[in-house]
Order: structure tokens, then sequence, then C-alpha cells
């Protein structure tokens, strides 16, 4: 294994608490620690590594010796928030084996639904790698509710890889990565070991959780590959407990299931859409539309809006969607749901004549859209 030739300059390492706890009801610091190991390699042969760990309410429960609680959202906050200080605790210790500090980034989805914070959680990031400190990043599910819950790992790690303009994302979980069909019930199973296209058929392949400790499967691992992969980065899905999986990811052997990045990655503005504000609800396009939208990068006219679903403000994310439900862009609205309502099917001259004003022709603009 050659480090000295490695082609990756930025790796977002996300570790499972399936990983983490190996499987049992506490963390396994044994393990832990031989993960730290091969980050602190990669960082020693100039890889810059941020890590998306979680562990957390299972740190917490850990730390309080297994109190018998009501599973309620206010004693999950508890075990996060006692659990997070031991979580960065137990890698600051790991870490300095190595001679190495980490720095912690506790996120939340408004954290990057908002441009301005989107921006200086990116300047954060890259101040510590700039200095060489090992950014440790997790969701604030000390403070987070539904509302603002990015909800998984996998997804966090994600949009963590687009803030950080990471070339590679492994994420590690306790399946060697994504196979035919379900491993669990399929003995002949095989693993898929290169993705170039995610479709429906690959993620209908996807299953649940299997540990039950965590809150994302191998759906949510999709979805994180996706959002990467539209934005440059390549994708690893791997066994967290595969001698070196690390090293083996990031030097390009034959681990778990690799994902093609995209040869045209979206621009700045169009990631921090994909990576933001979760969308909040949908408009149903006509054929035409679609086709306008998908296949000539047109904006998107409120004449080819067939009707709206849900209640949002102008400046919410949407999905687009056909007449099947199928999602076919996501988008930053120009206009409210109770504005769209009244414009549904109009030309654009109409528009300032119905409501009393307008915010341009576009119901949603080709430079705030992200064609799926």
């Amino acid at each position: 294994m050659n480090l000295s030739e490695i082609g990756y300059r930025r790796v977002v390492v996300k570790l499972g608490t399936s990983v983490l706890t190996s499987g049992s009801k506490q963390l396994d610091k044994a393990h832990m620690v031989e993960l730290a190991r091969q980050m602190s390699a990669l960082m020693k042969a100039g890889v810059e590594v941020v890590l998306c760990t979680s562990g957390a309410i299972a740190a917490g429960r850990e730390h309080l010796g297994y109190p018998k609680l009501a599973d309620t959202v206010a004693n999950k906050q508890l075990l996060a928030a006692v659990g997070q200080s031991q979580l960065i605790l137990a890698w600051s210790q790991l870490f300095s084996i190595y001679g190495l500090h980490v720095g912690q980034l506790l996120l939340t989805q408004a954290d990057l639904h908002d441009r301005e914070r989107y921006l200086n959680a990116r300047d954060s990031l890259n101040a510590l790698l700039n200095n060489g400190i090992i950014p440790i990043i997790n969701e604030n599910d000390a403070v987070a509710t539904n509302e603002i819950k990015v909800g998984d790992n996998d997804n966090l790690s994600a949009r963590a890889a687009l803030l950080c303009h990471a070339d590679l994302l492994i994420l590690l979980t306790d399946q060697q990565g994504l196979f035919d069909s379900d491993p669990r019930s399929n003995p002949d199973a095989k693993l898929i070991k290169q993705v170039v296209n995610i479709d429906d058929s690959l993620r209908q392949l996807a299953g649940g959780a299997v540990s039950g400790l965590g809150t994302g499967g191998m759906a949510t691992k999709l979805e994180a590959a996706d959002i990467a992969r539209r934005a440059g980065i390549e994708v690893v899905i791997a066994s967290g407990h595969r001698r070196q999986v690390i090293l083996n990811a990031v030097c390009k052997e034959d681990v778990g299931t690799h994902f093609t990045a995209l040869e045209n990655p979206l621009e700045s503005r169009k990631q921090w859409i994909l990576a933001g504000q979760a969308a909040k609800g949908k408009l149903v396009l006509d054929v035409g539309a679609i086709k306008a939208v998908t296949e000539k990068g047109r904006s998107l006219l409120s004449k080819g809006v067939v009707s709206v679903i849900g209640e949002f403000d102008r400046g919410t994310t949407l999905q687009l969607i056909d007449s099947d439900g199928r999602e076919c862009a996501r988008g930053i609205s120009r206009y409210s749901a109770a504005d769209l309502n009244k414009i549904v099917g109009k030309h654009s001259d109409e528009i300032e004549s119905l409501l009393g004003y307008d915010y341009g022709d576009a119901v949603v603009h080709r430079n705030d859209m992200v064609v799926l």
C-alpha cells in the first residue's frame, strides 16, 4: 500500500453507530483506536480527513449506566447531551496517541439551510483542516427537533463532503456494501462493486438498518451517495470492520461498493441547494414543463405547473415532480404556495395582474434548480 501515490486531497469518513459499538451496547474503544490509526496515517501522508461520527446517544446510555428512560424526544436529547461530550473526549484521546488534535462541529439542518450559516460552517471546516486539525462532525441532537434535523449521519456526511469540497466520501457500516439482494435472507446475494448510475431499481435494493442502534440503513447511504456524486465526489460504502478498510478505500483497492462521481459536478450554489434545506413542498409539472426543465435547461414557468402540494413561503426548496410523483428536479421557489395557487397554469405576463406584483417570470429559475 503506497500512501505517497494517493490521488485524493480531502476525504470524509462516516462511522455508523454499529461500527463504533461493534454491535454491542457500548463504544468499542479497541476498534475506534484502529480506525483512528488509519485516519492518522492518511493525515501524515498529506490527505486531509474529516470525521462524521455517530454514537452520541449510545455513549450517553453507556456513561449513565443504561438508565431506563421513556422513549421521548427530551430523553433522547438528554442522552445526546451527555454522550456527545463522552464521544468527543474518546476521539480526542485516541487521536492524541498519534499526535493529532480534533475540533468539534455540531450541525443542524438550519446551519445548512441558511446560506450565510452554510458558508460560516464551510469556513470553520477549512480553518481546522488548514491547521492540521481533524474536524469531527455530528448532528446537534441535544437541541435538534424533527423540523431542523438532517435526520441521519449518512446525509450529514454527504453535506459535510460538499461543505469542504472533498474528493472522496467513505460510508462505513455493518455491511460489506450494496448487494443485488438482501444478504440477510439470501446467502447467494452478490456484492455490487461498481455503481455508475443510481436509479429506481437500485434504490429498491436498499434495506433498513440492521443493528437497530442507528438511524440510517442502506437507503440513506444511497441518498448520501447520490448527493455527493452530483458534486463530483466519489463514494465508497464498505464494512467498518474490514481490515485496513479506510486505507484500502483511499488507495482505490477493491473494497465495498464504489460510486463513480459525475463528470460535470454542480457549481457551488447548486451544491448548496442539494445539501441544504429539505424540500418543504412539491409542484406537479406538465409534460412540456418537465421536458423544458430536464432536457432544455429552462427555468420553470407558471404555465407548466399543474398543481401545488404543501404550504410554504417564498424562498423554500421544492420538489418538482411529474404526474406519477417522480421527482425530476429540486429548486428554490420565487413564490409562496398561496401565490402559486393563484397563477398555476397562467402565462408569465399575467402574474402581476393576478397578484398585484411579481418576482420575475420564472417560478423556479434555472440558476436555483438542480435537475435530478
